[in-house]
């Protein structure tokens, strides 16, 4: 699919690589693809209500406890490139979400990364359960399953 044809709504991070993000060969380094997968995760965050006004009044903060990442296609310097991001799962104190950073130029997907995080109680220092309102806005962002089967949460 070209990048044209993308879900415009699912956009959470748009940038370039830069030539400093580049390793020695030439493409971008790993710990670049990581730093822009981060930033399209707090832009997902806020689609569902963890936003740091939310994190710093009722004392919680957000661990990533997984993450897996697919390296699909190489980047270089001067490639435009976004990130695309969908909530996998959210119940309790767990979210699951996926991101795919494609080239806009050729509509290639790059890197697909999936995550696990967990809602923290920052002053007991020990996860807990979100708010039924941020688990009703992270299950509306949950994509339709094809086969028509219910969304997983």
């Amino acid at each position: 699919m070209t990048a044209a044809g993308r879900d415009e709504a699912a956009v959470t991070y748009r940038g370039v690589v830069y030539p400093w993000h580049c390793d020695q060969v030439g493409h971008m380094n790993v710990m670049w693809y990581v730093g822009k997968f981060d930033e399209a995760t707090w832009n997902l965050f806020l689609r569902v209500g963890i936003t740091p006004g939310y994190l710093r009044a009722n004392h919680r903060g957000m661990a990533a406890v997984d993450q897996h990442i697919e390296y699909r296609r190489e980047l270089h310097a001067g490639d435009v490139v976004a990130i695309r991001s969908a909530i996998l799962q959210v119940e309790g104190r767990k979210i699951r979400f996926r991101h795919e950073m494609t080239n806009e130029e050729t509509g290639e997907v790059a890197a697909i990364t999936t995550l696990l995080g967990v809602h923290m109680d920052t002053q007991a220092r020990k996860a807990c359960a979100f708010p039924p309102d941020i688990v009703a806005r992270g299950l509306a962002l949950c994509p339709a399953p094809a086969d028509g089967a219910a969304a997983p949460g």
